[in-house]
C-alpha cells in the first residue's frame, strides 16, 4: 500500500538495489533516474537555442554548453543526494521549510517552469509531425494534447519499463545526430577554440542564457530528487554512502550524454549553416529544409525529424512526472496523473495556438527560445532551496555537503543569478526604448514585479539565518508535511477511551485467491458473537449486466455456491454470516449492497489486475469509496503480512 507522504508513492522503493554482488548488477539497479532527468536537457527547447547559437556564432558558444553541463552535473548530484538521504523531493522540502506566503509563489514559479518546458515539447513534437508527415503545425499542436494517453499506458508498466522506453528514445536521438555530424564534416579545430569563453554581443548573451535555461532545467531538480527514491536501499551509513556514489556516477554519465546531444546540434548548425553563410537560422523548420541541399543527401533531414520527434516524446514523460511531484510536494494535493497531464498540456497548447494564429508558424522559433529564457529565470528559486537543504546537518546528518562543495554550489547560483539580472535589465531597457514617450508605463508596470521577485529570492536565500535568529532555541521537527497544531485531548474525570468493535461488517469477495485474507481481516475488527458479516460479491458477466438479479448463467450459479460455502464455514465457527449477490458495475453494485445491509465497515482487497487491465476494466476501490459514507478497510492481497489502511 502506498504512503501519502512518499514522493511518487505508486513507485516508491519498487526497485531493490543489492547491497553486495557484482558491480554491474548494482549499476543496472541504480541507473535510470539520472537518464530520466537528462532527457530534459535534450528536449526541443534546446534545439532552437543550439541551432541559433551555431548558425549565428559558429562554434563560439560551445563553452556555454560545457559550463552549463558542469553546473547541471553538480546540481543534479545534489538533488539526488537530497532524495537518497532525506527521502524527500525538493518540493516537499520547500513545503516543510517555508511559510505558505512564500511557498505559494514558489509553487507558481515551478508550475510556470513546467509549462514552459511543456511548451517546448508541444512545439517540437508538432514541428516533427509536420516535417515527417506534412501535418499543418496548428493541427500538430492540437494533436499533442492527446499524448496524455501514451504516458498513461506507459506508467502502468512500472518505473523500469518507463526508463527503458526513455532509453530507447534517447538512443534514437544520439544515433540520428551521429549521422548528422558524419555528414556535416565539422572543423574540429574550430570546435576546440569554441571552449574558450567569449561573448561577441548582447544577442549572444540572450542566446547563452537560453542555453543555460535549456540545459540546467529547474523542474529536473524536483524530478531527480524524487526518482532516486524509486530505489530501495539500505539505511546503514555505508549503504547510503554507496548509493550516493553510484548515483553521482549515473548522473555524470547521463548528463555527459546530454552534453553530446546538445553539442552535436550546435556543431551541426555551425558546420552546415554558418559555413555556407546562413547566419540567421533560428527556426527548426528552416534547419530541416536546408539540410538536404547543403549536405546533398535526403537522409539528413529525415534523421533530424525523427530525432526531434523522439526528443519531444521522451521529454513528455519527464515533464509529466515533474508536474506531479511539484503539485503533490508543494500543495499536498494528489490528482489523477492523466488529469494532471491534461492540465499541463492545455496550459502549453494555449499559448502555442495563440502565437501560431497571431504571428504564423514562423514565430515558433522565437517562442522556443523564450521558453528556455523563462526556465533560466526560474532557476535560482529552485537552486537556492536545494543548496540550503543539502547543507542542513539537521536534515542530512553526516551526509550534508562540505563547505567546499557549498562554496562551488553558491558560485554556480551567483553566476546564474548574475546572468539573469543582466538579461532582465537589458530586456526592460529595450521595451522602454521601444515605448518612446510611454516608457514610464513599462517601468511602472515591470519595476514592482521585478522588486517582488527580488524580495522573494532574498527571503529564500536568507531564510536559514532568519529562522535561526527568530527562534534559536527551538528545534524544528522535520516531517513529510508541515504539522498542524493539535490541541491536547480532554477527558472527563474517570472517562476512558474504548474501542468499540464493528457490528455490521461487509466483506467484498472477488474469488481471486485472497478471500481468506479478507475474511480474516474482518474477523479482527468484530466481536464474533455480537456482529454480523455480510459476504458480498458482484457478478460482471454479460448476462448479469443485461438482466441484473434475474440472470441465471453459469457464472451466477457458481458465485452463489461460493458465497453459500463461505457462510457455512463461518457459521461453523460461531460467526453470524449473511451473503448478498450483486450484478453489473462492481463499484456501483457494491455501494448499493453496502447501503442495503447498513454496514458500518467495508473490507475490500487491493485490485487483482494491473497494467493495461486497469485501463480496460477500471478499478473498484476508488469508485466505491466515493459512493459510501462508512469506514473502509483496504487489504493488500497476496502477502503473508497484511498491510491495511483505513479511510473515511
Amino acid at each position: 500500500m502506498t504512503h501519502p507522504h512518499q514522493s511518487l508513492s505508486e513507485v516508491h522503493e519498487t526497485v531493490v538495489v543489492p547491497a553486495h554482488g557484482r558491480w554491474w548488477r548494482r549499476w543496472l539497479a541504480v541507473a535510470g533516474p539520472a537518464l530520466m532527468a537528462a532527457v530534459g536537457y535534450m528536449d526541443p527547447g534546446n534545439w532552437a537555442t543550439d541551432i541559433a547559437a551555431g548558425s549565428r556564432y559558429n562554434y563560439t558558444l560551445i563553452w556555454v554548453l560545457l559550463m552549463s553541463n558542469l553546473m547541471a552535473i553538480l546540481l543534479q548530484s545534489l538533488a539526488a543526494r537530497l532524495g537518497i538521504v532525506g527521502r524527500r523531493d525538493l518540493a516537499q522540502v520547500c513545503r516543510e521549510e517555508y511559510p505558505p506566503l512564500v511557498n505559494i509563489p514558489l509553487y507558481l514559479l515551478a508550475e510556470i517552469a513546467i509549462t514552459a518546458t511543456d511548451l517546448a515539447e508541444v512545439i517540437g513534437s508538432a514541428i516533427a509531425l509536420q516535417l515527417l508527415f506534412g501535418l499543418p503545425l496548428l493541427y500538430g499542436v492540437l494533436l499533442t494534447a492527446f499524448d496524455t494517453l501514451l504516458l498513461l499506458v506507459l506508467s502502468r508498466f512500472g518505473i523500469r519499463k518507463l526508463e527503458s522506453v526513455v532509453l530507447a528514445l534517447v538512443g534514437t536521438i544520439g544515433a540520428s545526430f551521429l549521422i548528422e555530424i558524419a555528414l556535416g564534416r565539422p572543423d574540429w579545430g574550430g570546435i576546440l577554440r569554441g571552449f574558450v569563453p567569449h561573448l561577441p554581443d548582447m544577442t549572444a548573451l540572450y542566446i547563452a542564457i537560453g542555453i543555460l535555461g535549456a540545459t540546467v532545467m529547474p523542474h529536473n531538480l524536483y524530478l531527480h530528487s524524487a526518482l532516486v527514491q524509486t530505489r530501495k536501499i539500505g539505511r546503514r551509513p555505508e549503504e547510503v554512502r554507496d548509493a550516493i556514489r553510484w548515483n553521482n556516477i549515473d548522473t555524470a554519465v547521463a548528463l555527459n550524454l546530454a552534453f553530446f546531444v546538445n553539442a552535436a546540434i550546435m556543431v551541426m548548425a555551425a558546420a552546415v549553416f554558418y559555413r555556407h553563410g546562413y547566419f540567421q537560422v533560428a527556426e527548426i523548420q528552416d534547419a530541416h529544409r536546408l539540410l538536404a541541399p547543403l549536405l546533398g543527401t535526403a537522409i539528413a533531414p529525415i534523421a533530424f525529424a525523427v530525432a526531434l520527434l523522439a526528443s519531444g516524446q521522451s521529454s513528455t514523460v519527464t515533464g509529466t512526472l515533474a508536474g506531479q511531484i511539484v503539485m503533490e510536494g508543494y500543495l499536498n494535493l494528489r490528482i489523477r496523473p492523466w488529469l494532471r497531464r491534461l492540465i499541463t498540456r492545455i496550459l502549453a497548447v494555449a499559448p502555442a495556438v495563440a502565437v501560431i494564429l497571431w504571428r504564423g508558424e514562423r514565430a515558433t522559433g522565437d517562442l522556443l527560445v523564450l521558453s528556455q529564457v523563462v526556465l533560466s529565470l526560474q532557476l535560482p528559486f529552485a537552486i537556492i532551496p536545494l543548496i540550503h537543504a543539502v547543507a542542513d546537518r539537521r536534515r542530512m546528518g553526516q551526509f550534508a555537503i562540505s563547505r567546499r562543495v557549498q562554496a562551488v554550489a553558491w558560485v554556480v547560483a551567483l553566476v546564474i543569478l548574475g546572468l539573469n539580472v543582466v538579461l532582465v535589465a537589458d530586456q526592460i531597457g529595450q521595451w522602454a526604448a521601444a515605448a518612446g514617450a510611454h516608457a514610464w508605463l513599462v517601468w511602472a508596470s515591470l519595476f514592482p514585479l521585478a522588486a517582488a521577485f527580488a524580495a522573494l529570492l532574498g527571503y529564500v536565500a536568507l531564510h536559514p539565518w532568519l529562522k535561526s535568529r527568530r527562534a534559536p532555541q527551538r528545534e524544528r521537527v522535520l516531517v513529510p508535511h508541515r504539522p498542524t497544531p493539535v490541541a491536547a485531548p480532554r477527558l472527563e474525570e474517570g472517562e476512558r477511551l474504548v474501542a468499540t468493535p464493528y457490528r455490521r461488517v461487509a466483506v467484498a469477495l472477488d474469488f481471486s485467491g485472497g478471500d481468506r485474507q479478507l475474511v480474516q481481516a474482518a474477523l479482527r475488527a468484530i466481536h464474533p458473537r455480537e456482529a454480523t458479516l455480510y459476504l458480498l460479491h458482484v457478478v460482471e458477466s454479460p448476462a448479469a449486466r443485461a438482466w441484473g438479479r434475474e440472470a441465471e448463467d453459469l457464472e451466477v450459479a457458481l458465485d452463489r455456491q461460493r458465497l453459500e460455502r463461505w457462510a457455512e464455514v463461518l457459521h461453523a465457527q460461531g460467526v453470524r454470516a449473511v451473503w448478498r449477490l450483486g450484478t453489473g458495475d462492481p463499484a456501483a453494485a457494491l455501494a448499493r449492497l453496502v447501503t442495503e445491509v447498513e454496514a458500518d465497515l467495508v473490507v475490500v482487497g487491493a485490485h487483482g489486475h494491473a497494467g493495461l487491465s486497469d485501463l480496460v476494466f477500471g478499478t473498484t476501490i476508488g469508485g466505491l469509496r466515493h459512493r459510501i459514507g462508512v469506514d473502509m478497510l483496504v487489504v493488500s492481497l497476496g502477502k503473508e503480512k497484511m498491510n491495511a489502511g483505513r479511510s473515511r
